[in-house]
Formats: C-alpha cells, structure tokens, sequence
C-alpha cells in the first residue's frame, strides 16, 4: 500500500511537471528540445500517409456502399466481431420489381415478356455488384483499414509516449540550469546546492537515455511507412484488377440482353411517307399479326407526292 501511494505521488509529481513546462514553453520561457530534421520528415509523411488513406478509405466505402445507414451498420457488426448482414443491391431488387410487374401484365404479352427478361438480367447485374463489392473490400478497404488501426495507432502511441520524454528531458534541464545558479548559497534543509545538482544530473542522464531511447523506437516505425506504401500499392492494384473485371462481366451482361432483346422483338409495318419510314398508328384492341397482313398501296397526291403504305 506505501508503495502504491508513493508510486502515485510520484506520477502526480511528474505530471504536474510536464504541465509547467508545457506551460512554460508556449510562453517562450523556457527551452525546448527539437528533434532532428530526418525525424521531422518521416512524422510529416506519416501524418500524410494517415490523413489521405482515411479519405481515400471513406470514398470507397462510400462508392462501394453508397447508403450510410448501411455502412453505420457494417461498422458496428465489425466492431462487435458479428457477421454483416446479407442485403440485395439495389439492382436486384429493380429486377424483382420488374419480373413481378411482367407476371402481373402477362408473360404472354410482349411488354410483359420483356419486363421479365430484363428483370432477369438486372439481377445478375446485381449479384455481379455483390460479388464486386465483397471483392473489393477484401483487396482494398479492409486493409487499408487496418492498417490504420494497428499500424498508425502504435506510431501514435509511441510518438504521444516520445512528447512526454521530451518535457521530462526538458524539465531535468531547467532543473540543472536552476541548481548551477544556486551554487555557493546556503544549505537549505540540510541539503547543499552542490548535492541538489548532482541529483539534478542524475535525473537529466536518465531523462536523456529515455528519451533517446524512445525516439529511436518512433524511428523505426516511421520508417516502416515506406514499407507500407508499398504493400498500399499492391492493394490498388488488386482494386483497379477487380474494378476492371466488374466492369468487363457487366458489360457482357448487358451485350446479352441486348442480343436477346433484338431477337425476341419482331420488326413491325411501317409507312413510307416521301421516302420516310414512320411507325403506323394501330388503334386500341387491334392485333397486327404480321407485316403481310398488309396490302401495298400507293396514294398520288395533286402535287405528285407518293403515299405508299407496305
């Protein structure tokens, strides 16, 4: 228990004292220690790299899930270790819409055949962009992700752990310099100012060894940036492959609905009107059977237009 209690004065010592130097500093009265121009370059693309791969992962969450309430949920299923929920694109549930719709007007019905066709086509679309977006995220979101949660989080941790080296470095210094100034006055409560800055040495010797120590370790994780840069264009490339691939089987897709649909609709009657086609006006309730059903006629006008009806 004295040792908890001592541990704990201790810590409230040490952070009242980071506070007066933190304190101190943004006044400009008292130093403080600046860390190399190298180190300073590997923090500043760090934060680079942390800021943009958060935006770049939030666009394409954004483009791969574009309801926010979707990817609200998906994050709270990820942070609860729970499986995402299995939800239709919007494109399937368009080609339900259209398959239902044609069974209503009538399978037997050109427009009704056709709703259900396309409907059919619509979901594969869909399904394709399921397929697409699971992709995607395995090669590209999640790893960028977690690349921010474990990588950028240490370097964080260990470069907030560095800063308060620095102000324990820094306040052993400004107690050195305090202790050199009392040299030759009085002993107060039984300590001479000599034996006040020899401990004052002590505790900068072991501040400087802490505080080089720790900038080291940041070191070396900053510099890892560059290997993950690397690995972050490894995952482009596998997004730009996967986009590529949807892009290519939806234009397929819709190659073959088009072909089916040229096949399945018949041409119908036209009028030639002074060497123009035009579309007949059928009337309501009239079954056009064939163009043969037809009788070819030609109509001479008095200014010697030509009306010919095939």
């Amino acid at each position: 228990m004295d040792f908890n209690v001592k541990k704990i004065v201790k810590d409230a010592g040490a952070a009242i004292s980071r506070v007066v130097q933190m304190t101190e500093e943004k006044l400009g009265t008292s130093e403080k220690t600046e860390l190399d121009a190298h180190f300073e370059n590997l923090w500043e693309r760090a934060e680079n790299t942390k800021n943009w791969t958060e935006k770049i992962v939030r666009d394409a969450e954004a483009v791969l899930i574009p309801n926010p309430g979707n990817r609200i949920e998906d994050f709270i299923y990820e942070k609860i270790d729970k499986k995402r929920p299995s939800r239709l694109s919007n494109l399937e549930y368009l080609g339900l819409d259209m398959i239902e719709a044609g069974n209503v007007f009538g399978p037997g019905t050109a427009y009704g055949s056709c709703l259900i066709k396309v409907g059919q086509w619509e979901q594969k679309l869909g399904q394709n962009e399921r397929d697409f977006i699971g992709s995607a995220a395995m090669c590209f979101t999640q790893p960028m992700r977690k690349f921010l949660d474990t990588e950028i989080k240490t370097i964080l941790k260990e470069k907030n752990l560095l800063e308060v080296k620095r102000l324990d470095l820094d306040a052993c210094k400004n107690r050195v310099r305090k202790a050199r100034s009392m040299l030759g006055q009085p002993a107060k409560e039984g300590i001479s100012p000599e034996e006040v800055l020899e401990q004052a040495e002590r505790d900068l010797r072991i501040a400087q060894s802490e505080f080089d120590r720790q900038a080291e370790i940041t070191k070396l994780l900053l510099e890892g940036i560059g290997s993950s840069h690397a690995a972050h264009l490894r995952c482009l490339q596998e997004f730009v492959e996967t986009q590529a691939r949807f892009y290519s089987q939806c234009t397929t897709i819709m190659t073959d609905l088009q072909r089916e649909l040229a096949s399945s609709v018949k041409p119908g009657p036209v009028l030639r009107l002074n060497s123009e086609d035009l579309e007949p006006v059928v009337p309501n309730n009239t079954r056009v059977s064939s163009p043969a059903a037809f009788t070819p006629v030609i109509i001479t006008s008095s200014d010697d237009s030509e009306y010919s009806v095939l």
